[in-house]
């Protein structure tokens, strides 16, 4: 199912004003300085700084803990349904942690009633694939030790992060380890050869093309083939993956590996929601407890898990 996702006209002047604002904001401080020939140092110092005033909402317990020996923090809400998400931050598999993306998970566990785990898996240069996929499966698996059903377990991550649900996922199925209960991809990465990007007419006020080129160059080990199945989501067989969930800005460049993947799971029997959100950017998601629309979308999450019984 696609959904086309935008704010009623009603919307209030601030409003538009406010995405006004930051879509110029994230043009100069993100997009113009978030790539080559910026150091990486000076790439993580940057989102740092950017997500260090974060809005969170009331009523969330923050924690730091460990999940299979790599850091992690979990959001709590005042009462935990006993189900958990997995969630896996953005990036570009360079940069990011648990803490810039708390705008994004102490609100998915607000919405969502449910605890949200996000896991600091190891980043390249200096720990190129399958790095992160040996953490974030490690950390499924310490869920499962720790008592968690499949049934009680959600994946999801934003961007590299969404790249990282979905070959989790796959590699789960392919050791035959009970698949959890959904998937949760906010404009994943689902290409590594980045040879489809999207050109949106009012320009993608965040991803700069040279960053995605040096992410690429710098996650994949030399020699291996971008379009492996284990790499890039495009190129693998998805039968059998649990209910996914894909929300995308229309105004990004990886708009296109959403389509293309939405399109491949629901041609395999996967469940697929597709929504797409005119006039946005990539992960918006992370203005929740500022733009009316992020709130909307993370509401959607919500509403979607219910539905899965998840």
């Amino acid at each position: 199912m696609t959904a086309f996702v935008e704010l009623p006209d009603r919307q209030r002047l601030s409003q538009r004003l406010l995405a006004g604002v930051l879509r110029g904001s994230l043009y100069l401080l993100f997009r113009g300085l978030v790539r080559p020939p910026m150091p990486i140092a000076g790439q993580r110092a940057i989102i740092r700084g950017l997500t260090a005033a974060a809005v969170t909402p009331r009523g969330i317990e923050r924690s730091s803990s460990t999940l299979a020996g790599r850091a992690c923090e979990w959001h709590r809400p005042a009462q935990d349904s006993g189900r958990v998400l997995l969630y896996l931050h953005g990036g570009a598999y360079l940069i990011g942690s648990p803490a810039t993306h708390r705008s994004i998970t102490s609100h998915l566990a607000k919405r969502c009633a449910m605890a949200v785990c996000a896991l600091d898996y190891r980043l390249a240069p200096e720990h190129p694939y399958p790095a992160a996929l040996e953490d974030a499966l490690a950390a499924y698996r310490e869920l499962l030790v720790q008592g968690y059903t499949a049934e009680q377990i959600v994946i999801g991550g934003d961007s590299a992060g969404g790249n990282l649900s979905l070959i989790t996922a796959l590699r789960i199925k392919q050791l035959g380890l009970p698949m959890p209960a959904a998937l949760v991809c906010f404009s994943p990465l689902t290409d590594a050869t980045c040879s489809q990007l999207h050109k949106p007419p009012a320009g993608d006020p965040l991803l700069n093309p040279a960053w995605i080129q040096q992410a690429a160059g710098l996650f994949c080990p030399a020699g291996m083939d971008r379009r492996d199945p284990g790499l890039s989501p495009a190129y693998a067989d998805l039968t059998g993956l649990p209910p996914l969930l894909i929300q995308v800005g229309e105004d990004e460049l990886l708009l296109n590996d959403s389509l293309r993947l939405a399109e491949q799971a629901t041609a395999a029997g996967v469940t697929v929601v597709l929504e797409r959100y005119a006039g946005l950017w990539h992960v918006f998601q992370a203005h929740a407890g500022m733009l009316d629309v992020a709130d909307l979308a993370l509401a959607r999450v919500a509403n979607f898990l219910q539905q899965q019984g998840s």
